[in-house]
C-alpha cells in the first residue's frame, strides 16, 4: 500500500517542480544582485563548456573564448538554474526511494536472522530433550537389570522374561 502512495508523491514533486523551476527562471531576471549572479555563473559555464568541446574536437584551448551577451547569459544562467532545481528534487527523490527501500530490506533481513535464532533455539531444545530421554532410557535399562539380577539371585527369574535369562521348565 505505502509503496504506490510514495512513487505517486514522488512523481507529484516531480512535476509540480517544473513551474517552480520556470518561477525561478523568471525571478532570476528580475533582481539586479541575483541578475548579476546568474550572469557570472552563466560566463562561467559558457567558457568551461567551450574549453571542454574545444578539447573534445581537438580544436585550440589557448583561443579567446567571447562572452555571451546579457540576455542570453540571463537566459542560459535562468535555464540552468530551472535544471539544477529539478534535477536536484529528482535527486532527492531517488535518494530517498533508495533509503526506503534500504530500510525495508533491512526489516526484511532482520526478521530472516530472528527466524534462524528461532529455529535455531528450537534445534538446540529438541538436541536437549532427545539427550535427556537417551539419559533417562540409559538409567531405566540400568535399573531393570538390576532387578532383574536382584530376582534371578532370589530365585524370582520367573518374573523377568528376557533374552538374558533362559527360562526353566519343570521336567516331566
Amino acid at each position: 500500500m505505502i509503496l504506490p502512495v510514495a512513487k505517486l508523491g514522488t512523481l507529484l514533486l516531480k512535476t509540480m517542480s517544473k513551474p517552480i523551476a520556470t518561477r525561478l527562471k523568471t525571478e532570476a531576471s528580475r533582481h539586479p544582485k541575483f541578475r548579476q549572479l546568474i550572469i557570472n555563473l552563466a560566463q562561467a559555464n559558457h567558457r568551461i563548456s567551450t574549453n571542454i568541446q574545444r578539447r573534445v574536437y581537438g580544436h585550440s584551448t589557448s583561443v579567446e573564448i567571447r562572452p555571451l551577451n546579457e540576455e542570453k547569459a540571463v537566459q542560459a544562467a535562468a535555464d540552468l538554474i530551472g535544471e539544477l532545481f529539478v534535477f536536484s528534487v529528482a535527486g532527492a527523490a531517488v535518494i530517498f526511494e533508495v533509503q526506503r527501500s534500504a530500510r525495508s530490506e533491512a526489516r526484511k533481513e532482520e526478521a530472516r536472522k530472528k527466524e534462524i535464532e528461532v529455529a535455531t533455539s528450537v534445534m538446540k531444545a529438541i538436541r536437549q530433550k532427545e539427550e535427556q530421554l537417551a539419559q533417562d532410557l540409559l538409567i531405566v535399562k540400568q535399573k531393570l537389570s538390576e532387578l532383574e539380577h536382584v530376582a534371578n539371585s532370589r530365585g524370582l527369574s520367573g518374573l523377568f522374561r528376557s533374552s538374558s535369562v533362559p527360562e526353566q521348565r519343570p521336567h516331566d
